[in-house]
C-alpha cells in the first residue's frame, strides 16, 4: 500500500496504473474509519483492479468549528485498517495540500442544498462539493463509492457526476449497522457505551415507521407518532424526521413511486449528532 501526501506524487502514480488501462475505483472518507467504510473499500475492490482511498477533514463543509475540532483523527490507525483491507493507494493531504490559496468558490445544489441537512448544516452540501470535485479532479477515478448512511450526500454527489459531466460510476453501499441498529459512523467514538444503546432508538424508529407506511398508516400520523416518541425521551432529540422523494429531499405526504422514497432522520444524543435513513422499498 503506497500513501501520499502530495498531488502531484499521487497523480504520478495513477498515471502508471491508468497506462496498464487499470480501473482505478476511489473511496473518498474524512479518516476515523471503522467497518462501514472499509465496506466500501471492499466494494471497490470487487469493482476496480486499483483501490484508492482520501483521507482529509474537509473544513468547508462543517459549519460548526467546535465540530471541526472535535472530530476524531488518527491516520495510523486507518491506515492500519486499510492495509489490512487489501487497499492500494492512501492520499492523505494536509488542509493546505487542498486549498493553497484563497477558496472563495461556491456550488449550490438547487433544492437539494435547502432541504434537511442542507436547511440544518448551511453551506455544507457546497463544501461537500467542492472537495469531491478535487477529488474527482485529482483521481480521475472509474468509480466512486459511498455509503447510504449518508443518502443525501450521494445524491448531491450524483447530480454533481450527471451536471459536470464526470465519466466516473457512481456506486451507492449499504449502510453497516451496530448489532442493535446504530448506523456505523465516526462520530459514534465520541458516544459512551450507554449512549450508543439509546442512540438504537433511532434505527428502530426509521424501521417501524418504514412497515407503518408499508402496511397503509398516513405519512402524517407516522411523523406525528415520531415526535411524541422523542419528546417522551430524556437523553435524544430530535431534530427533524421527514418521509420524502429523493431527487429534491423535500418531505411528501403521500408516496408515488416506493423506490424512490426514503424515510430520513437526524437526532442529537450527548452533543452528538447523529443521521441516519431508510429506503423505503428495503
Amino acid at each position: 500500500m503506497n500513501t501520499f501526501k502530495k498531488t502531484e506524487e499521487l497523480r504520478a502514480e495513477l498515471l502508471k496504473h491508468r497506462l496498464k488501462n487499470k480501473k482505478i475505483g476511489l473511496v473518498p472518507t474524512m479518516g476515523a474509519l471503522h467497518q462501514g467504510h472499509i465496506s466500501l473499500v471492499e466494494k471497490a475492490k470487487e469493482k476496480s483492479d486499483v483501490v484508492a482511498v482520501s483521507i482529509f477533514v474537509n473544513p468547508t463543509q462543517f459549519n460548526n468549528s467546535e465540530d471541526l475540532e472535535k472530530y476524531p483523527r488518527n491516520l495510523e490507525r486507518d491506515l492500519s485498517l486499510l492495509h489490512e483491507a487489501g487497499c492500494d493507494i492512501v492520499f492523505a493531504p494536509e488542509v493546505a495540500e487542498m486549498y493553497s490559496s484563497k477558496h472563495d468558490l461556491k456550488i449550490n445544489f438547487g433544492a437539494l442544498e435547502n432541504s434537511l441537512e442542507g436547511k440544518f448544516r448551511p453551506g455544507h452540501f457546497s463544501g461537500v462539493g467542492q472537495i469531491v470535485s478535487k477529488l474527482f479532479n485529482i483521481f480521475q477515478p472509474n468509480s466512486a463509492f459511498f455509503g447510504q448512511k449518508d443518502l443525501q450526500q450521494f445524491f448531491v454527489i450524483k447530480k454533481l457526476i450527471d451536471q459536470l459531466s464526470f465519466p466516473i460510476e457512481l456506486h451507492m453501499v449499504p449502510t453497516k449497522r451496530e448489532s442493535n441498529g446504530l448506523a456505523m459512523s465516526s462520530r459514534n467514538e465520541r458516544l459512551t457505551e450507554e449512549e450508543k444503546i439509546q442512540a438504537g432508538l433511532i434505527y428502530k424508529t426509521l424501521k417501524e415507521s418504514a412497515d407503518d407506511i408499508l402496511n397503509g398508516t398516513s405519512i402524517n400520523h407516522i411523523t406525528e407518532q415520531v415526535h411524541e416518541l422523542f419528546k417522551k425521551n430524556e437523553r435524544l432529540t430530535l431534530e427533524y424526521f421527514e418521509v420524502v422523494e429523493t431527487e429534491k429531499f423535500t418531505g411528501i405526504s403521500t408516496i408515488s413511486d416506493p423506490k424512490k422514497t426514503a424515510l430520513c432522520i437526524a437526532a442529537e444524543i450527548g452533543k452528538v449528532r447523529l443521521i441516519d435513513n431508510l429506503l423505503l422499498n428495503y
